[in-house]
């Protein structure tokens, strides 16, 4: 892991493949870091001819976090979107994305194929809408739109996902069951569920850099940037869009709606696939993004 100075704050990133081949950069989503996506799939990717690049957003991992910023009042920012207003918030998705290509100019990169999943999709839509001149191809996995009228997440879903989990360091088996029953209930029908693999991921994460607060001002920054279908249909990159139909958090008309919203983007609906990623769809994602990255 190497960490690098973009956009005022400091991004944490690794790299596979040859420097020399062309780039593409993961973004990775809310709260998550970038060992989600895995070392298995980053090398499998780079293996079909590219520079794959994984990297901690803002607030998430070793990248700079934002902990001086009160924690996010979740009842606060939902009554004042409701009534109208735009709360005041420490960054926006903009600024995640001016992130990304903050990245790439630290690296002296002119242009790469962009791939994000859940916010990370939408942060790497934003990049293929605003800095078009830095990408060469879209793939946006389990993402949405900004549409307010689309079908919303699974309550019982998102409950899970704003409540609170305990300390790790205090107590770590309440911390790691609360953990796998959100990522068991976002996993989808389609392939089982890995438990000890997810378990070996959260423990790693905890290991890299614990901020529980960090995840709440990435809502916020989801929340406030709002819809962007206007924005999307000035993307003029090929486009990939790939959602599950089991998705719990975003429904596979979140899918549909991005897909509609980008000039020629080609839609892939993964029956059963939920909000996640297992290791069994790897090869097939793969094979998706490295088809649109050629026709690019």
């Amino acid at each position: 892991m190497k960490i690098v100075a973009a956009n005022g704050i400091n991004l944490a990133y690794d790299s596979f493949g040859d420097e020399d081949q062309d780039s593409i950069l993961l973004i990775s989503g809310l709260g998550t870091q970038m060992i989600r996506w895995t070392v298995p799939f980053c090398e499998e990717l780079a293996g079909r001819g590219y520079r794959v690049i994984r990297f901690d957003n803002r607030d998430a991992g070793c990248s700079s976090h934002f902990r001086h910023y009160p924690p996010l009042d979740f009842n606060a920012l939902a009554a004042a979107l409701m009534s109208g207003q735009r709360p005041q918030v420490c960054y926006t998705l903009n600024d995640m994305a001016a992130d990304a290509v903050g990245l790439l100019d630290a690296l002296d990169i002119d242009k790469a194929h962009v791939v994000g999943r859940s916010m990370g999709g939408m942060i790497a839509q934003i990049m293929a809408s605003d800095h078009s001149d830095r990408v060469l191809s879209l793939s946006s996995i389990m993402s949405s739109t900004g549409n307010p009228t689309l079908p919303q997440a699974a309550p019982d879903a998102m409950a899970m996902m704003v409540r609170p989990a305990p300390d790790p360091f205090v107590d770590e088996a309440a911390f790691l069951s609360r953990h796998l029953a959100f990522a068991r209930r976002i996993a989808g029908s389609g392939h089982p569920f890995d438990e000890e693999g997810h378990r070996r991921l959260v423990l790693e994460e905890v290991r890299r850099a614990y901020d529980p607060g960090g995840s709440g001002r990435q809502i916020a920054a989801m929340a406030v940037t709002g819809d962007r279908r206007r924005r999307l249909a000035t993307i003029a990159k090929r486009t990939l869009v790939i959602h599950g139909t089991d998705d719990p958090l975003f429904p596979p008309e979140c899918g549909e709606d991005t897909a509609t919203s980008i000039p020629d983007a080609d839609l892939m609906l993964i029956d059963g696939m939920g909000h996640d990623l297992p290791t069994a769809l790897y090869s097939t994602t793969i094979d998706a993004i490295n088809r649109t990255a050629r026709q690019a």
